[in-house]
């Protein structure tokens, strides 16, 4: 990237300093503007994660538990730790990968895996009385 824009950019070259310097400012301002787009991306994905928990909770159950329970379903996820909430509704209510998930929130495919797997838990835990409860009626 940054030898494309210094070969695109020689003719703006005046020679008032070593061309080292010049191809160096250039190498900078690239990675500069690299980062500041990286982090209006980033910022953007936080709101967008946002708008897509706040979206998600509101249709989460609608095709894999039964209605009642909807309510206590929305409840425990909210209460989830967040780290554990954002895996759990990119992978398994928006349907990404762990590759993507991991892309997204900056973490391995692993700590997703891992992640995923403990909210599992926590959600079964915290859904078992009312399950059990439901089940009977």
């Amino acid at each position: 990237m940054v030898f494309v824009r210094v070969f695109r950019k020689m003719n703006s070259f005046r020679g008032d300093a070593a061309f080292s310097s010049w191809m160096y400012r250039m190498a900078v301002n690239v990675c500069l503007n690299y980062f500041r787009k990286e982090n209006k991306r980033r910022a953007k994905t936080t709101n967008d994660l946002a708008t897509v928990e706040n979206s998600a909770l509101d249709v989460v159950a609608v095709k894999r538990e039964k209605p009642g329970l909807r309510p206590y379903l929305e409840e425990a996820i909210r209460k989830l730790p967040e780290g554990y909430r954002m895996v759990f509704v990119l992978y398994d209510i928006e349907g990404y990968s762990h590759k993507e998930v991991g892309e997204m929130l900056e973490i391995s495919v692993g700590t997703s895996k891992s992640q995923l797997h403990k909210a599992r838990k926590e959600l079964r835990l915290s859904l078992a009385p009312y399950v059990t409860l439901y089940e009977a009626l």
